[in-house]
């Protein structure tokens, strides 16, 4: 899986708004510059993409001296998978096509039965680890065990 900066950001954004919505000074819009200094975002790429968060649904945003970003919804509530597609689209394409639409023959006729296994197993992942988990550094036991596989490191 490769993913974009457009979507690491994001990722990144989102889990820097489910920390301030649960820390000191809770329910106060994030500025954009707050996230940018924070996560080490450049400001201008950070706009944009927070403005593609807005227009799907998982930040809204308000302007003036109090304005800034919040979640949509309860961190609990918004999946890194969710993220990932307002971003990028859906989780797995092969040649710009999604999997169950790719038509393979002959010997390569597997083929599609991977990639479809291979977006299960992303999806899996990505929509049980919630902003908040990333947030909160508590993330699944699923994932954890994962991870904790020196071999997931290599």
């Amino acid at each position: 899986m490769r993913l974009s900066a457009r979507v690491d950001y994001a990722l990144r954004a989102a889990a820097e708004l489910a920390a301030t919505a649960s820390g000191p000074g809770r329910g106060r819009p994030v500025t954009a510059d707050q996230i940018a200094r924070a996560q080490e975002i450049p400001p201008k790429f950070l706009e944009s993409i927070l403005l593609q968060l807005r227009r799907g649904g998982i930040v809204h945003a308000q302007r003036g001296p109090e304005g800034g970003y919040w979640l949509a919804r309860p961190a609990e509530e918004i999946s890194l998978a969710e993220v990932i597609r307002v971003i990028d689209g859906p989780l797995a394409h092969v040649r710009g096509q999604r999997p169950e639409q790719l038509g393979y023959h002959g010997p390569a006729h597997a083929l599609q039965e991977v990639w479809i296994a291979l977006r299960a197993s992303e999806r899996e992942i990505l929509e049980l680890v919630s902003v908040a988990d990333v947030a909160a550094g508590t993330l699944p036991a699923r994932v954890t065990e994962l991870a904790a596989d020196p071999r997931a490191w290599i």
